[in-house]
């Protein structure tokens, strides 16, 4: 009887043991929890700092291919489709997933929504978000690949290069995490590029935001607060009653400190380069300087506006001048770029009617009513979608209006006082024109950037001219 119990309590024993050895030294079990065929735990997208699939998977060599395809480049607040795709030959592949995060250097830049059930959205660590495949969407005994598609939106401001990082899995569908198939990949979708014919106005020093400048009528002075360092420059360069026409003429990305003299239809250009200037004949007494890139080339092309005939004259930098009629009597040039095309419009603003007429170059002729006979056409792409919207500045209450070129609806805002001077730009870089205006009272500055929120400052004195109020009638 003794011998049966000892026999019994050896059998208990020894069965324990390989249970134990069993559960210490089987894949099987670790197979079933490293199986996330719902989708992985966040943070494993490949990413810096982050694991791959592999930290789950014993993965064996790959036969296919992994991608994303996204955006060459994003608007900042603009929503894009991103498409995860697998493809391979290799019959065996029979389910699939993956894991995409965005970052914009070491910051998440990740704005996700599904368009349907295949994908799914989860937290990580600090304010990391992840998309990735759900059970239907493994496409479980499917063969020859798998396609994801989804949402992503932009940051609301230019935050540079942002990288799109995904890891994937080809899975053999049997239940383990032995024999699959593990990638990695990446694409970066580059910031806004600024079009050709509306680099950053009115950027004397080329870091992509707009200067507070003034001109000095009595001394033809200049004098410009760099935006990158707040130190200042200045310059004397012509005459008290000559134009002022500031534009980039030398293709450097930096506007150039530049003047039309009305009584002779002479041009005065002030390399930023090096500080030599050029001049040149084009226009007569009478007209009115309209310089910009009409030929999409990143250089402005001297042109003028001839009332008297309705007449444009644009001396094409690329070769050859331009002769376009175009308007009425009464109206007062608004030239931007309306299209997107990278190349400026002939535009007028007709102030009898509170109208605006634009040959676009590239979508044709578009008139509509915007604004009344006192209000200041004030256009530029306040909406940073690469097209000029038409805007105006009403100094009776001082409000601006912007008419959106995406879907023409139009909004508003009170953002000055009666006397101030319109002198709007993209004060913070963000591909977005700013409600600015200059107070000569008391020579302050009040600029509400649409980024970095509202800047006052103190510069110029009464009686100064604001630069970028050049081309505002």
């Amino acid at each position: 009887m003794l011998k049966v119990k000892k026999l019994k309590i050896f059998c208990l024993l020894v069965f324990a043991g390989l249970a134990i050895f069993g559960l210490l030294n089987s894949n099987r079990f670790a197979h079933k929890a490293s199986a996330f065929s719902s989708g992985p735990p966040a943070g494993v997208s490949g990413a810096p700092g982050e694991n791959s699939c592999t930290g789950c998977h014993n993965p064996v060599a790959n036969t296919g291919q992994f991608s994303i395809i996204a955006p060459a480049n994003y608007m900042p607040g603009q929503t894009y489709q991103v498409t995860v795709r697998h493809q391979t030959a290799d019959n065996s592949r029979r389910r699939w997933g993956f894991q995409l995060t965005a970052l914009a250097g070491a910051t998440p830049a990740v704005a996700f929504s599904n368009i349907n059930g295949n994908t799914q959205i989860i937290d990580g660590a600090g304010e990391r978000k992840y998309i990735q495949q759900t059970l239907d969407g493994s496409f479980g005994s499917q063969a020859g690949g798998a396609v994801w598609t989804f949402n992503w939106t932009a940051p609301a401001t230019n935050v540079g290069a942002v990288t799109l990082y995904a890891a994937g899995n080809q899975a053999n569908n049997d239940g383990t995490s032995d024999g699959d198939q593990i990638y990695t990949t990446s694409t970066t979708i580059q910031p806004p590029v600024t079009t050709p014919s509306e680099p950053v106005a009115f950027d004397f020093e080329g870091d992509g935001k707009t200067d507070i400048s003034i001109f000095r009528p009595a001394p033809a002075e200049w004098w410009y607060s760099r935006s990158s360092d707040g130190a200042t420059r200045a310059a004397q360069f012509g005459n008290t009653t000559d134009r002022l026409v500031p534009q980039d003429f030398t293709g450097d990305g930096k506007t150039d400190i530049a003047l039309w003299r009305p009584a002779t239809g002479e041009w005065y250009v002030l390399r930023s380069e090096d500080g030599s200037f050029f001049s040149f004949p084009f226009g007569a007494a009478g007209d009115v300087p309209v310089p910009a890139d009409y030929d999409g080339d990143n250089k402005a092309d001297p042109a003028v506006f001839r009332p008297s005939n309705l007449t444009w004259f644009i001396s094409l930098t690329t070769g050859g001048t331009s002769i376009v009629t175009f308007g009425a009597t009464g109206d007062v040039p608004a030239v931007a770029d309306y299209d997107g095309d990278g190349k400026a419009d002939i535009a007028i603003y007709r102030t009898a009617l509170g109208e605006w007429w634009i040959n676009r170059s590239t979508a044709g002729i578009l008139a509509f009513q915007f604004g009344a006979s006192t209000d200041k056409p004030a256009p530029g792409d306040y909406t940073g979608d690469g097209k000029a919207d038409a805007t105006f500045f009403r100094p009776s209450t001082g409000e601006w209006f912007v008419l959106r070129s995406e879907d023409f609806s139009f909004f508003s805002a009170p953002f000055g006082a009666s006397g101030d001077i319109p002198a709007p730009g993209d004060y913070d870089g963000d591909g977005k024109f700013d409600f600015a205006v200059f107070r000569s009272s008391s020579s302050t500055w009040f600029v509400n950037r649409s980024t970095a929120g509202i800047l006052i400052a103190g510069f110029g004195i009464s009686g100064d001219v604001p630069v970028p109020s050049a081309f505002i009638p």
